[in-house]
């Protein structure tokens, strides 16, 4: 049974841990070097495809990896930008609001499974990469859409389903994933067959976002194509990616840091795949299972512990180990917490962090 304090809690955890994580990166900066420091990566990234669409800044040289993100997160920015004359600010205002969607219906999700809802929700704050959730990047948004959308399913309101996953695969290609995951648990929950067609939605904005950069340069793939040509990400064989990434976590460089990160979040998300398995719950297997195949096929191992946000289905499970045993959110807490301060530290001095 989903419970009227399931909101308020994740609504607290979610609104103390930014504004504590606020004050502890904070201290000693003006609030516009503040607000710079949060300007790193793929938030940079989307603040120039808002301000100025896929061709770019056309004052700097041509970014060819600007097709990769999807345009959820950059139409929203230049919405906020109206309001919010700080891009940087904007981004950070977006992701605030949509995490705080996205904790509220982790909590629901999770107390729907029969766990404790606030257990859910401080998993995933407490991950090593939750800095993307606060960040101007597009994990928040992505989630305040693919959360209420399992849930929706799994209450079998299908219509409102899909127009949610709809939504997250507007933010993000694992939006493709989620709705792959819909199909699956469509068929294993013996849902009317009337409603089925409500499940070709959510694919309806990849073909569209397609399609858009189609007219553009003629390339149906440009999505795919952007992120070879600005990471060197091609599929290659999923022992090849181990090797390449190994030989690169074995490094004295700080890069030889983040790709022992990478490693690390490989183990986490290959022991996630084995729970789900050996529990049989066959779609959220689907689900994480297709981003880890993409992750682990790519030429080397890039931003995985950064893609574990998004597997709710983990968050649920850590939710319901601990549910029964509260020791097990005391001792990841001890481990997880500090690490994501650190974390934390790392992306805002402009280190890759995940």
């Amino acid at each position: 049974m989903i419970t009227g304090s399931a909101r308020r809690d994740a609504l607290l955890l979610w609104l103390g841990s930014r504004a504590g994580l606020v004050l502890a990166t904070l201290l000693g900066v003006t609030f516009h070097e503040y607000l710079n420091r949060w300007r790193q990566w793929d938030a940079g990234l989307f603040v120039t495809i808002a301000q100025h669409g896929y061709d770019g800044d056309p004052n700097k040289p041509a970014d060819t990896g600007l097709p990769a993100f999807f345009p959820g997160l950059p139409l929203l920015l230049r919405l906020t930008h109206l309001v919010v004359p700080d891009w940087t600010a904007s981004g950070l205002l977006v992701s605030l609001v949509a995490g705080a969607v996205a904790m509220v219906a982790l909590a629901r999700l999770a107390e729907f499974e029969g766990a404790s809802g606030w257990i859910a929700v401080l998993g995933l704050l407490l991950f090593p990469t939750a800095v993307f959730l606060m960040a101007g990047y597009s994990e928040s948004l992505f989630l305040a859409f693919a959360i209420p959308a399992w849930l929706a399913a799994r209450q079998g309101r299908w219509p409102l389903a899909a127009a949610l996953a709809a939504g997250a695969s507007c933010v993000r290609i694992t939006g493709l994933f989620l709705a792959v995951a819909l199909l699956v648990e469509f068929v294993a929950g013996e849902a009317p067959a009337r409603r089925a067609g409500w499940l070709a939605v959510p694919f309806a904005p990849l073909v569209a976002y397609s399609y858009y950069h189609f007219t553009r340069s003629g390339d149906w793939l440009a999505w795919k194509h952007a992120q070879e040509a600005g990471w060197g990400r091609e599929m290659v064989w999923p022992w090849e990616a181990w090797r390449t990434t190994w030989q690169s976590a074995m490094g004295t460089d700080d890069f030889a840091v983040a790709f022992r990160m990478e490693i690390a979040g490989a183990v986490i998300a290959l022991a996630a795949l084995a729970w789900l398995l050996l529990q049989r719950r066959w779609s959220e297997l689907v689900y994480t299972g297709l981003q880890a195949g993409a992750l682990m096929t790519s030429a080397y191992y890039l931003s995985i512990p950064r893609s574990l946000l998004l597997w709710f289905p983990l968050w649920v499970a850590l939710a319901r180990l601990a549910t029964a045993r509260r020791w097990v959110i005391v001792v990841y807490a001890l481990l997880a917490g500090p690490l994501m301060v650190l974390d934390a530290a790392r992306f805002l001095s402009g280190a890759w962090a995940g």
